[in-house]
């Protein structure tokens, strides 16, 4: 990307915040535009900062879930990343539902956040693979006897989800079943195809909405 990502930072720990700044300025290609400590201080920010990415913290004063809902009910085009320590199913799948473009884990290095807000940027989601797999694995276990939302799927599309949900990446997949990269790609479009999804994470919330009204 030619131009800088800009970014605003809303979290109540001053010295987080920093921290942040810095590690990303250090590695270049990004430009902060705000920081704040509230809820109010990110609406306020997505208002006259109009970042590119805003990252959220959820404990905050305000609540960040209250943030981010609040924001993209006016501006929904504005890419948010939950940048938090909750790993809470109910926090994930709320973040997600309200429209949050990542939901990432506090202890991420900052190499791997500054390449996730790149994916961001560009148009991609993400959420830590830790809490993608949990949550695809919950998602995945016998719901009772209301149909299963997989059903539709092949055998091996099923195969590879199950991998997915324990957090292997598609070319870790296609290893473990022999299969190239770009099967597994395939595969896993047709999965997001047949559920009517964007990305591995919307079929986990859809599966996830679909168990709690069982």
């Amino acid at each position: 990307m030619s131009t800088s990502i800009r970014i605003a930072i809303v979290d109540d720990h001053p010295l987080f915040r920093e921290g942040v700044a810095r590690s990303l300025g250090e590695i270049g290609g990004f430009e902060l535009v705000g920081e704040g400590a509230s809820a109010e201080d990110a609406e306020r920010l997505a208002r006259a900062s109009t970042p590119d990415i805003l990252l959220l913290d959820i404990s905050m004063p305000g609540g960040g879930l209250n943030a981010l809902a609040s924001i993209l009910s006016a501006m929904p085009e504005q890419k948010i990343v939950m940048l938090t320590v909750s790993e809470t199913n109910s926090d994930v799948a709320q973040a997600l539902k309200a429209g949050a473009r990542g939901y990432v884990l506090k202890g991420v290095g900052s190499k791997a956040l500054a390449e996730i807000l790149r994916d961001v940027a560009g148009g991609q989601s993400y959420v830590s693979p830790s809490l993608s797999a949990r949550l695809l694995s919950d998602l995945l276990q016998p719901t009772g006897s209301k149909p299963d939302p997989l059903s539709q799927l092949t055998g091996r599309e099923a195969e590879i989800l199950k991998l997915v949900a324990e957090g292997l990446s598609n070319k870790e997949v296609a290893a473990r079943l022999s299969l190239q990269e770009k099967t597994v790609k395939h595969h896993m479009t047709r999965v997001l195809a047949k559920l009517n999804v964007r990305n591995r994470t919307e079929a986990a919330l859809l599966m996830h909405e679909a168990r709690e009204r069982n």
